[in-house]
């Protein structure tokens, strides 16, 4: 029987050029009958978190076909934020979520597809995925692409982010240009997402934990042959959603979001969750503000001793039982939802009842009883720096509180020459600001400063505060998200070299020691620059992106509640 959306096309006598057209792709009378899935592919050949992600659409078609479906592949762009680190092309990463969002939904509605799978890798793939799900209101399934393998090298586990601290090691004098080299070389051997628990890693856990992905879909490695099966599998969950009219709207709710954001924090994962997870949520008409990270933080320790802070990777974690094991933990500790809605068309609860826990002994997810921190590791920060709000990534191991002087850059690429000519020193407080939403524009990652501090040594003994972002790869003593932007006025545009500045992790304040008065004297003083861009890709995203504690979205839509 056709679909609800593509029998417009399939079966309506007056569309005789939409059937003729859809027989010259190959199908027959038959095909026309079924309901019609987009499969949204977001592979290129170049980036290795993508370049497998073609064929595992093709897996994805080949099982909507076995379960009376016709799956239709199309592609949406990624970006590769590891190859555009540090560069003026990290300014198009966030911005593409919305290009992915805008285009999934552009080809689902003007094809008349009854349904959606999106088969995503690098970062901003993912919530762009499931943005456009969240606005078409049609059934919606993920499927991650995986993770990578770890490189190897002289005996030791080897990532993306190895590359970037090694660059730093390099211009400490630690290591030389074989040895640099070398590493670089080794460090990413093949297809799949940065294998550390990075912003892909983390969105594809929180994407699990909403329920939009298969079991064990974040943590099965990219070219497992399991990952093949899963989106095989995927068909037939697909067609499962159809028939029962199952939306992302009736999985996306306010307890399948604190799931996540429990799963994010137990696992040590990165703070572009804060921004992906609003954004979501304000897409669906669910209210998720910073103070729900903050209350949910207080409630929930840190577990995982996955890289960046810890050694282990996602491979390891799925060795041990994967993302399933570690919602079981939650689950019986009462730390989950158990009864949220899944694209298995079953409860979480159902879904992991008869899955493996986790092992006793193995090191990398620690018991509830002795975490790694009894809190979480974001930390929502607000004080006379960042009146609406930041966010901090600590899991302790860097310190708890941080003052030192203000060392001023605006812009990041201002900041990476300082660092390479050893001009920041122990107890800077390293300030890059103008790169925010609307300032950047695109509010780039920051891997690359903060990967070379670590890699000269200078990670727990520098903070660095930043209206940009933060890689999932960072770590050390760093602060991102601060609101009001630089471009806006905030506080942050205000500071001056040699001012004091205090992180306090356990007071959750961020504070510039100036008074009220002194800071509206600067502010009176203070012009707004120009737009970097006012036009393209870029100049529109700075004219329409919401703040950073808004999630960065660019459609307007309100928030809601549920």
């Amino acid at each position: 029987m056709p679909g609800k959306y593509s029998r417009l096309v399939t079966s309506d006598p007056m569309q005789p050029a939409a059937q003729a057209m859809l027989h010259a792709i190959g199908l027959s009378r038959g095909d026309l009958d079924k309901p019609q899935v987009g499969i949204a592919s977001t592979g290129f050949e170049g980036n290795p978190c993508n370049m497998h992600l073609n064929e595992l659409a093709r897996a994805v078609k080949r099982g909507t076909a076995s379960s009376g479906l016709c799956g239709l592949v199309f592609n949406t762009i990624g970006v590769s934020d590891g190859i555009s680190m540090g560069t003026p092309g990290m300014r198009f990463s966030l911005p593409s979520r919305e290009i992915i969002a805008d285009s999934i939904e552009t080809v689902v509605s003007a094809q008349s597809y009854d349904a959606v799978v999106a088969v995503v890798g690098c970062d901003k793939n993912m919530p762009g995925a499931v943005m456009a799900m969240a606005r078409l209101g049609r059934p919606g399934l993920i499927v991650f692409g995986g993770a990578s393998a770890s490189g190897r090298h002289n005996g030791r586990k080897l990532n993306i982010v190895s590359a970037f601290e090694a660059l730093g090691e390099k211009l400490a004098g630690k290591i030389d240009e074989a040895e640099f080299q070398a590493v670089i070389e080794r460090a990413c051997p093949g297809a799949g997402a940065c294998g550390g628990m990075y912003t892909a890693n983390t969105m594809a856990s929180a994407i699990e934990a909403l329920g939009l992905s298969l079991p064990y879909s974040a943590s099965t490695p990219a070219l497992a042959a399991e990952k093949v099966a899963e989106c095989e599998a995927a068909g037939a969950a697909m067609a499962g959603l159809i028939e029962a009219d199952v939306k992302p709207a009736d999985l996306l709710t306010r307890k399948a979001f604190d799931n996540a954001i429990r799963v994010v924090l137990v696992l040590g994962g990165s703070t572009n969750a804060v921004l992906h997870l609003i954004a979501i949520a304000r897409t669906v008409g669910v209210s998720l503000e910073l103070a729900d990270f903050a209350r949910l933080s207080d409630e929930t320790p840190l577990l995982a001793d996955l890289a960046p802070s810890g050694p282990y990777l996602m491979e390891d974690l799925h060795a041990i039982g994967g993302t399933p094991a570690v919602m079981k933990l939650l689950l019986d500790a009462g730390l989950l939802h158990g009864d949220c809605l899944t694209v298995t068309g079953r409860s979480l609860a159902d879904n992991l009842r008869d899955l493996p826990g986790l092992p006793v002994g193995q090191p990398i997810i620690r018991p509830l009883s002795a975490p790694i921190a009894a809190k979480g590791h974001l930390k929502i920060l607000r004080g006379n720096l960042a009146p609406e709000g930041a966010v901090a990534k600590l899991t302790g191991k860097e310190g708890l509180r941080f003052e030192g002087s203000a060392r001023v850059f605006d812009g990041e690429y201002a900041a990476n020459d300082a660092i390479a000519a050893g001009q920041v020193k122990p107890g800077d407080v390293v300030v890059i600001r103008y790169e925010g939403p609307r300032g950047g524009p695109g509010m780039p990652e920051m891997l690359k400063p903060t990967a070379a501090l670590i890699g000269a040594g200078l990670g727990n003994h520098v903070a660095l505060i930043t209206d940009g972002r933060f890689s999932g790869g960072t770590h050390g003593f760093v602060v991102g998200h601060v609101t009001p932007e630089a471009q806006e006025g905030g506080p942050i545009a205000l500071i001056h070299d040699g001012d004091r500045i205090t992180v306090d992790a356990v007071a959750l304040s961020v504070e510039v020691h100036l008074t009220a008065a002194e800071l509206a004297a600067r502010k009176a003083a203070w012009r707004a620059p120009p737009l970097k861009f006012d036009r393209g890709t870029l100049g529109r995203y700075a004219r329409t992106v919401a703040s950073a504690a808004d999630g960065c979205v660019t459609d307007g839509c309100e928030r809601g509640a549920r």
